[in-house]
């Protein structure tokens, strides 16, 4: 709204001006000075050059606060504590940790209502993009490198994630539920998780980590709270990315 009223403020005096020179110069108007020998005016060019140079730095200004204001990674405010969750995009699932908690979860997410939620992305094998729609804000997710994201979530409720970047033949079905829930709900969640039977560390991190399409939704207790660390930084090598041989062992509905 800012750039269109700047915007305006030189369109609508424009048309003005062309309306206003174009009656005052008819034929018809004896009062119009005839000047066959006029070249130059600096009070014309001052006006001329002025104009537009104050509307490309208003413009400029409103484009660089509304860019900070808008950066993923800025901090925003919540009325619970913040919750740190760290995603690792695979082929073709989600993982999501909550390091602080010692918890993960494989393609659910859940996340108390009004807490800041810091997320830190990274992907195992190919480049992808982490979106949840009704919180906004996409971002990448690149193998050996670390984004990062601020969202809050302010209505309880069932949402839906997805990856808005093509990565392979398991890319349509990479989605995740958001699971939004007290702050109550959220404490007797991470309580229920941590006594999960199963455990997410290196080991079971390399067998998640192989093409498949997995439907299931499931927890683990976190026995590595280094685990992404040692994904982003490659000490657990990255996945092979979709292969180009259609004839290739792994099978995109192979659980």
């Amino acid at each position: 709204m800012d750039s269109v009223a700047i915007m305006l403020a030189i369109i609508v005096p424009t048309i003005a001006a062309i309306l206003g020179f174009a009656y005052w110069y008819r034929a018809s108007n004896p009062r119009a000075e005839y000047r066959p020998d006029w070249a130059y005016s600096g009070r014309v060019e001052l006006v001329v050059w002025a104009i537009p140079a104050l509307t490309i730095i208003l413009l400029g200004g409103v484009a660089w606060i509304g860019s900070h204001q808008l950066d993923p990674a800025r901090p925003v405010e919540g009325t619970g504590p913040p919750i740190r969750i760290q995603v690792v995009s695979l082929d073709w699932k989600w993982l999501f940790i909550y390091p602080d908690q010692r918890v993960a979860s494989v393609n659910t997410l859940t996340v108390p209502i009004g807490s800041p939620l810091q997320f830190e992305l990274t992907s195992s094998s190919v480049m992808n993009a982490f979106f949840i729609p009704q919180l906004g804000s996409m971002i990448y997710t690149m193998n050996g490198m670390v984004t990062r994201l601020q969202l809050r979530a302010d209505n309880e409720g069932t949402y839906q994630g997805l990856s808005a970047h093509f990565s392979g033949d398991g890319f349509p079905d990479m989605m995740f539920d958001v699971h939004v829930v007290s702050q109550m709900g959220f404490t007797d969640w991470v309580a229920r998780a941590a006594k999960s039977s199963e455990a997410m560390n290196a080991e079971s991190y390399v067998k998640l980590a192989r093409q498949s399409v997995d439907d299931a939704k499931r927890t683990y207790r976190l026995d590595d709270p280094l685990l992404f660390q040692a994904v982003a930084t490659q000490h657990i090598p990255a996945g092979p990315g979709p292969s180009l041989d259609r004839e290739a062992e792994v099978s995109p509905r192979s659980h």
